[in-house]
């Protein structure tokens, strides 16, 4: 039994789903626009996927298509305002199972902050992504990573520190 390379898509796809979620969730807060980011993703990976050539993982690739559709989706966006953070955002568990919702929620604020870029190479780094993986997704030098990470880190900690002052 063969495989057509639209169950082929399907199937890779399917075993990386999250990374889909992923990237709509730091850009976008409400659920039909991540929706919508989503079906926009799939739509430009269904259209790159002939030309994956295996060069790197299947993974990294996956990142670099949906946070390039990202930005230029946000990039249309951009008129528009960040929503609050929903309550199932800050359903987050520590290693500990204690939950500091005030901490996430500042961290989840801050990055919304950022510049979209910054805001993608912080998701990649949060996602223990290699300094060489992200330049690689991001079309990046190293060196380049390494500089933007270095001043997003030191700018989440100064509007975290700022909020914390209030």
């Amino acid at each position: 039994m063969s495989h057509s390379i639209e169950d082929h898509f399907i199937e890779t796809i399917n075993q990386h789903r999250g990374i889909l979620h992923k990237v709509s969730g730091i850009f976008l807060k409400g659920f039909e626009e991540k929706e919508d980011l989503i079906q926009e993703m799939l739509f430009q990976l269904w259209k790159a996927f002939p030309g994956f050539s295996g060069n790197s993982k299947f993974s990294t690739w996956m990142y670099r298509v949906c946070l390039n559709t990202a930005l230029t989706y946000s990039k249309k966006k951009s008129k528009s305002t960040f929503e609050e953070l929903e309550e199932h955002h800050l359903q987050i568990t520590t290693e500990s199972g204690d939950l500091d919702q005030d901490r996430v929620r500042m961290l989840y604020e801050a990055i919304e902050m950022l510049s979209p870029l910054n805001r993608a190479i912080i998701l990649l780094y949060l996602e223990n992504q290699s300094y060489d993986e992200i330049a690689e997704i991001t079309g990046l030098s190293r060196s380049n990573v390494s500089v933007r990470l270095v001043r997003a880190k030191k700018e989440l900690e100064k509007k975290i520190s700022t909020t914390n002052q209030y």
